[in-house]
């Protein structure tokens, strides 16, 4: 039997890889395979308490528009400079039209598929003095005719792309996510996958899973030491035959475990503004840097960096390849 603690560990640091390259990212093709949102941001002034109620009364001053879900994953991607595909579901409606629409503007490939039957997943995020106050969503399950046509399209596109990004939020978009990771490694393509939910063995066979640490602990359960991490750690790997299992841990900074290896990230020291969206720039900053044919520890290294990045700005945001590399 595998003793699997007995896995190699290292820590990365700034120090130990002092300078990564800024690859040439326009070569590289991502598909982006999730549930896709719409982030709607309403800014206002906050000056008194209403008389209804014990909350404040927000003046709406101004409103913004962003790709959310799945959809944020490949505006990161493409930000970064590579060529990004997005295969998921809207409703027919003035919200899956404005995606479509912001989309075009970040020159992202629009798949697309519209379905009459629900509405587009809306995250309406109220804002005053620059605190988030309050959060809507809107959202419906796609039917299982769009469904099946996705997975169709999916099928049909995967020869022309690199890397699949599977980004799950739960919300109905994935229910043919085993399929998907069995055409994706079938045709030699690196499947990274965003997980959620209390069951990971449909993601089995991915190439790269990314859980945060409240999603890893769901599956795994507590753990009360390093070691005993790494064990559980490894140990889904193994049952879930994946080539390596990013754990993202917040101020802990990021842990990759292969077969061979543990690599400890420290979280890259910023001061933290808004963590929505972090583990998007993550799966899509990896993503991008290993379809460039970087090596495991510089991608993972270099994604850390992005994300502590983004976490200094406001919403659902992204990193330019200008920031990431000091260009």
């Amino acid at each position: 039997m595998t003793n699997l603690t007995a896995t190699p560990a290292r820590l990365l640091s700034a120090d130990s890889h002092p300078f990564i390259a800024a690859p040439d990212l326009a070569a590289v093709r991502i598909l982006v395979v999730g549930d896709v949102m719409l982030d709607r941001y309403w800014f206002g002034d906050v000056s008194r308490i209403s008389p209804e109620a014990p909350v404040p009364i927000v003046r709406i001053e101004r409103r913004e528009e962003r790709l959310g879900g799945a959809a944020n994953v490949a505006r990161n991607a493409a930000a970064l400079g590579a060529h990004c595909g997005l295969l998921g579901v809207v409703g027919a409606d003035e919200a899956g039209e404005q995606v479509a629409q912001l989309l075009a503007e970040s020159r992202i490939d629009s798949y697309l598929q519209r379905d009459a039957a629900i509405s587009t997943i809306i995250k309406l995020r109220v804002i005053g003095r620059q605190q988030q106050l309050l959060r809507i969503d809107f959202e419906d399950a796609p039917t299982d005719t769009v469904l099946r046509d996705k997975l169709t399209q999916f099928n049909a596109l995967l020869p022309d792309f690199d890397v699949v990004i599977l980004s799950d939020y739960n919300k109905g978009s994935l229910v043919n996510v085993a399929h998907m990771i069995e055409a994706g490694r079938a045709a030699g393509k690196i499947v990274m996958v965003d997980p959620k939910g209390d069951d990971f063995s449909r993601y089995a066979g991915a190439t790269v899973l990314t859980p945060n640490k409240s999603e890893f602990r769901r599956i795994v359960g507590s753990w009360s030491s390093e070691e005993q991490l790494t064990t559980k750690a490894q140990a889904l790997r193994t049952e879930l035959r994946l080539d390596a299992l990013l754990l993202t841990r917040s101020e802990e900074g990021m842990s990759l475990y292969t077969a061979h290896e543990v690599l400890h990230m420290h979280a890259d020291a910023r001061e933290v503004f808004d963590v929505s969206g972090a583990g998007d720039t993550v799966i899509a900053t990896m993503a991008s840097m290993l379809g460039a044919g970087m090596p495991m520890a510089d991608a993972i290294m270099t994604a850390n960096r992005a994300g502590g990045i983004v976490v200094g700005k406001l919403g659902t945001a992204t990193v330019t390849r200008e920031e990431l590399f000091g260009l």
